[in-house]
């Protein structure tokens, strides 16, 4: 591991107003020190040659191009197997979403091999790293049995250290008989009731995921788990030691935010439908409000309002939601475009949340800003400023990637 200065950097993004010009903390004309895969100094190049007495091993000239902090992206399901295309082709011929579509995904990551699950997410970390992603979480979801969502959060545990258990994404079809007198739990694969698989997600699903989760989350919308079904959940994995976070208001106005303020979850996710109270809410906790814009991009749903959010002092996280049915979509560049053009925020807001606000909703403070301590996930922009990300959706800026200082991709 080297000590490498970069310098000449035309923008650089830091996150910390202490440190640089507003939310983003920018600095001009900037230089930044990276030891040992964290970064060790930050500041305007003339000052790094005032300093001149760095140990430096390798410099990095950036040719006044922008430089952020690698995006973080803290809502994604990327261990699946199949693909959606037609649900896609359906929505634009004028076809409602719903839930319901996740249990196609379902059945073929159930059929596939451990192998071919753990290619396929190797092929989209890839991807989302030559996007500028450097942090990601990753839920399970798709297997919705005992087996089949363990091996999902233990290949996911193989390439982050985010892991989410989403045992309650839907109920799956061997579960959807009336409901029975007395509720029992099943063996895995059984036929039973909605009831059944409750109790098989909090008990021995939630057993053999823990061990390679950090979190628990929950589907709380009308066509999968109830507001009370969804607090037994939660209630289960805070109980074996996972941290929650919350789909909610993905679909209507629900409970869901509110749960997820009462039961401290690190991030409530979607916020499509927001009330007053759900506004209130959020504005008085530390739960973030993480915004998925790919969503409604890929379903024609309205976007959720981020200027409400942050005028009532919510923090807002942006992420993509990288799914098959969806959002299926890695780009966070993107998102931020979304963000800007029809959500009501402003390319800093964006960048912010996409950055610092996604690591927020990871309870991280060691990604998301480049400041001093902070790894060295590092974004060099083929632009002189990161407005550019909006300025011009779809456009591939992203020109090198560093992860704790190492080069990703150039």
């Amino acid at each position: 591991m080297t000590r490498t200065l970069f310098t000449n950097i035309g923008l650089l993004v830091t996150n910390d107003p202490d440190v640089g010009a507003g939310i983003t903390g920018e600095i001009k004309d900037a230089a930044l020190l990276v030891d040992l895969g964290r970064i060790a100094w930050v500041g305007t190049s003339a000052a790094a040659e005032v300093a001149g007495g760095f140990d430096i091993d390798h410099v990095i000239d950036l040719g006044g191009r922008c430089l952020v902090p690698g995006f973080v992206d803290s809502h994604s399901h990327l261990i699946f197997a199949g693909e959606r295309s037609a649900d896609f082709e359906a929505r634009m011929s004028g076809r409602k979403y719903s839930a319901g579509g996740i249990l196609s995904t379902v059945a073929a990551t159930r059929a596939a091999s451990d192998d071919e699950l753990r290619k396929r997410l190797a092929a989209l970390i890839k991807e989302t790293q030559a996007q500028g992603t450097t942090t990601i979480e990753i839920k399970s979801g798709y297997g919705l049995t005992v087996h089949d969502e363990e091996r999902l959060v233990r290949l996911a545990s193989e390439v982050t250290d985010e892991v989410t258990f989403l045992g309650a994404h839907v109920v799956p079809r061997e579960y959807r008989g009336a409901a029975s007198a007395g509720v029992r739990l099943l063996r895995d694969g059984e036929l039973g009731t909605r009831e059944d698989y409750v109790d098989l997600v909090v008990g021995p699903m939630l057993d053999a995921c823990a061990p390679f989760a950090k979190w628990i989350d929950v589907f709380c919308e009308e066509g999968a788990f109830t507001i009370e079904e969804s607090r037994r959940i939660l209630e289960a994995g805070i109980h074996a030691g996972l941290m929650p976070r919350v789909h909610a208001s993905q679909l209507g106005e629900g409970e869901g935010i509110r749960l997820a303020v009462d039961l401290a979850a690190a991030s409530v996710d979607h916020c499509t439908y927001l009330t007053d109270l759900d506004v209130a809410a959020l504005a008085r906790s530390e739960t973030v409000a993480t915004l998925l814009p790919g969503v409604e991009f890929s379903t024609q749903q309205p976007y959720p309002n981020a200027r409400r959010l942050i005028d009532a002092g919510v923090s807002v996280a942006l992420s993509t939601d990288c799914n098959p049915g969806s959002s299926f979509t890695s780009s966070m560049s993107f998102c931020i475009a979304l963000a800007v053009r029809e959500m009501g925020m402003t390319p800093a807001e964006a960048l912010w949340a996409a950055t610092a606000g996604g690591a927020q909703a990871l309870r991280r403070e060691d990604v998301g800003r480049l400041t001093i301590g902070s790894r060295a996930d590092l974004v060099e922009l083929i632009a002189p400023s990161y407005v550019h990300l909006a300025y011009r959706p779809g456009v591939p800026l992203v020109r090198r990637v560093w992860k704790d200082g190492e080069l990703l991709t150039a």
